[in-house]
């Protein structure tokens, strides 16, 4: 994947301190091992000489995470559980304790009051910010530069583990072919490729080069494995897919962020082929401990242990810790079936001593990785008290640079500062933009409206006004609508997935008025936006774009920033044709947009089978042309890839309208003949570049055999690179036409 692009020199430089690539550094330090746990590694002697001093009920502990105040869903606050576990050395970790004070109080008990003086180490759901609130990752990934998520993860590292906080549970990771599916927004959309930059950017932000650090935080995976692909959308829901497609789709954004240093893995809710994500040793301990060797900390999710007695996996809760102790957990979450029943589990030989030390040693690898044997406290007098100026533009950069253009006809975008402009919708002065998981800083920090967002960028003198009646005498509307962030997020799934209520009957009333109009969609998930989509002058899809959304949404619409960004998941025309992405297989009777008269194909007989907009698809406020793309060479040996040789792709692209501007180059490869059937086409790099008007650069892409194998089927996983010919396909979305070839022999 291209790392940079033009615009890339100066993008946040205020956040980073210097005019260079931001990601550079941590990208070669995570290269070195001085993220995850590795950081740990000369500790190992130490390690084991305390477990060697623990008792079973100590070593038990180590693996318990309790829930403190203000939890709620099974097993509910935990609080004063905690402090009595904490007392007597029997407790690992606290999740969901806010505050620099309240963390100290109750690490003390643990260090100051217990037989061994083991820290706790206390996690958050920091997912797209602390204080203050990023944009979804969702509308992160539609950046298309994984900087965006870099910088999040930066700025939430900083203010949370000012706030106590060591751990957060993100980097969430789960490709879906499901906008039914609430957690969509949580997700990087539909591709594994895309979601892995932005997994192994995000890892970086928070982890930085040292856990030690006080402005860093261990990051984790999640959710393991394959959550994404959850029947009918319904969060928590049943997958069952192949071992080839498990490789393939779901598992490479998890490699790429323990490549990038992750220090711990969460298992996921659903079953996988019949078997509980918590009970998988196949995924937990074959393919992640053994096949990866990752020896960090893997944490089950909210209750995930308990919930194998509702799966019909476990017959009891000593049943259950025993079956997730051996499958690969090693801290259980909020349930408490391991340390309820591991000491007669253990008496009885139903769990092997050698297991639950490994997992105690993970533990303790992550706290000494975290430098809290050295220092356990944080300094009180240097907690971030909320969102700084800097935080506040980074995130108003990203949100910016986050949002995709899907229409704008006869020139309407960007606003002229002259012409009067009128706001409406049940979006237009909602505060309702942080968007789903939006962290402590969501309930305590207000998001800048659209509304006073437009005012603030369109200056005094301006005349911006607000209602239904205010279109009369408006220049040009801007209708701002959506879905809620409580409609999308965790057991938020949809089975419609248009506009709510009575939105779509406001657009087709400001239609009526014959003013221009502009629709800005804020939402957590693709939309089936219909037919309304003809009427408007212009459509915006600014997500749910966080503290800052307002003023970013108005340096979009008067052009203050050429809008850049691309789909990540494609929007289906309607919930009918779910699911609908651009990395399909063929069938034996593919579409065939050439021969519409044939019938007798793939598709439905009411709708088109193309999505209304695909993955990888956004408009800009200028233009640009590509040239051909190119080869490095026209053939080369399966061997000399295995042996590490690599192939260039090179593509022009010129800005040919008027403005400056960004644009994604898209490479995507298809090997149309091979032993296990390949998707049409698969995304395998993308750069975005920014160009002056009338300004041109060339595009490299540097492909190896991970670029051009496949997993099949083998349970015990094997990737092979085939002879025959390869297509590269190189453009500005997933329907990317121009073409190069290549052939392996």
């Amino acid at each position: 994947m291209g790392d940079g692009g033009v615009g890339r020199r100066t993008f946040l430089a205020a956040m980073t301190g210097s005019g260079t690539a931001a990601g550079a550094v941590a990208t070669d330090a995570a290269a070195d091992g001085t993220t995850g746990t590795a950081a740990a590694g000369g500790r190992e002697e130490e390690i084991r000489a305390l477990v060697g001093r623990m008792t079973v009920a100590e070593k038990l502990g180590q693996l318990q995470q309790l829930s403190w105040t203000g939890a709620t869903g099974p097993g509910g606050s935990q609080t004063a559980a905690a402090e009595r576990a904490a007392k007597k050395g029997e407790l690992g970790s606290v999740l969901n304790i806010l505050g620099a004070r309240h963390s100290n109080a109750l690490q003390r008990i643990a260090v100051e009051e217990s037989r061994l003086g083991i820290p706790l180490v206390f996690g958050l759901d920091v997912i797209h910010g602390f204080w203050t609130t990023f944009p979804i990752p969702l509308a992160q990934a539609a950046s298309f530069d994984p900087e965006t998520a870099r910088v999040d993860g930066e700025v939430s590292a900083k203010e949370a583990r000012s706030q106590g906080i060591h751990w957060t549970f993100s980097p969430m990771m789960d490709v879906t072919h499901e906008p039914r599916w609430g957690r969509i927004a949580e997700s990087c959309g539909e591709d594994p490729y895309l979601t892995a930059a932005f997994a192994a950017a995000k890892t970086r932000g928070y982890q930085g080069t040292d856990l030690k650090a006080k402005d860093r935080v261990a990051a984790c995976a999640k959710h393991f494995v394959a959550y994404g692909g959850a029947e009918g959308g319904r969060d928590y829901n049943t997958v069952d897919v192949s071992e080839s497609r498990l490789r393939n789709l779901y598992l490479p954004p998890f490699k790429a962020a323990l490549d990038a240093g992750c220090a711990t893995v969460m298992a996921s809710f659903n079953t996988l082929s019949g078997i509980p994500a918590h009970a998988n040793s196949h995924t937990l301990t074959e393919i992640l401990k053994e096949d990866w060797e990752f020896d960090g900390v893997v944490v089950s999710d909210w209750n995930g242990v308990g919930e194998l007695l509702p799966h019909g996996f476990a017959a009891d809760g000593a049943d259950a810790g025993r079956i997730a102790l051996h499958a690969g957990v090693d801290m259980e979450m909020v349930s408490t079936h391991l340390a309820d029943h591991g000491e007669e589990l253990l008496a009885a030989g139903r769990i092997k001593e050698e297991r639950l030390d490994d997992a105690v040693a993970r533990v303790l690898r992550l706290k000494y990785a975290l430098g809290l044997f050295e220092n356990p406290y944080v300094d009180e007098s240097e907690a971030v008290p909320g969102p700084t100026p800097e935080a506040r533009q980074a995130a108003r950069e990203v949100a910016a640079r986050s949002m995709v253009l899907l229409k704008n006809e006869g020139g309407v975008l960007p606003l002229a500062p002259g012409k009067a402009v009128a706001v409406v919708g049940p979006y237009a002065d909602s505060r309702d933009l942080h968007g789903t998981w939006a962290g402590p800083g969501g309930e305590k920090f207000p998001p800048v409206t659209v509304l006073h967002g437009i005012r603030n960028v369109a200056g005094r003198g301006a005349k911006v006004t607000y209602g239904v009646g205010a279109t009369k005498a408006a220049d040009v509307v801007v209708v701002v609508v959506g879905e809620g962030a409580k409609l999308s997020g965790e057991a938020a799934s949809r089975s419609d997935l248009g506009l709510p209520g009575d939105q779509e009957e406001l657009i087709a009333a400001v239609a009526a008025t014959g003013i221009p109009f502009v629709v800005v969609l804020l939402n957590g998930r693709p939309l089936t936006i219909g037919n309304w989509v003809e009427s408007a002058s212009a459509v915006l899809e600014a997500w749910h774009p966080g503290i800052e959304g307002g003023n970013a949404i108005a340096d979009v619409l008067y052009g203050k920033v050429n809008p850049g960004g691309k789909l990540p998941a494609s929007f289906p025309r309607n919930v009918g044709q779910i699911p609908v992405h651009y990395n399909h297989e063929n069938t034996g009777r593919p579409y065939d947009p050439e021969n519409p008269g044939n019938t007798f194909i793939t598709g439905y007989l009411d709708v088109d089978r193309t999505p209304q907009y695909p993955f990888g698809y956004g408009l800009s406020y200028t233009t640009f042309e590509l040239g051909e793309p190119r080869a490095s060479v026209e053939r080369i040996a399966v061997a000399e890839l295995k042996r590490g040789e690599r192939i260039e792709v090179e593509v022009s692209v010129r800005n040919t309208g008027e403005v400056a501007g960004d644009e994604v180059v898209q490479l995507y490869v298809h090997d149309p003949v091979a032993s296990l059937v390949q998707p049409v086409r698969r995304l395998r790099g993308f750069e975005r570049v920014t160009l002056g008007a009338g300004e041109s650069t060339v595009v490299r892409f540097s492909l190896g055999a991970e670029d051009f194998g496949f997993w099949t089927n083998a349970v015990d996983g094997r990737f092979v690179v085939e002879p025959g010919r390869l297509d590269f396909f190189v453009g500005t979305s997933s329907r990317a036409t121009a073409s190069c070839t290549l052939h392996l022999e």
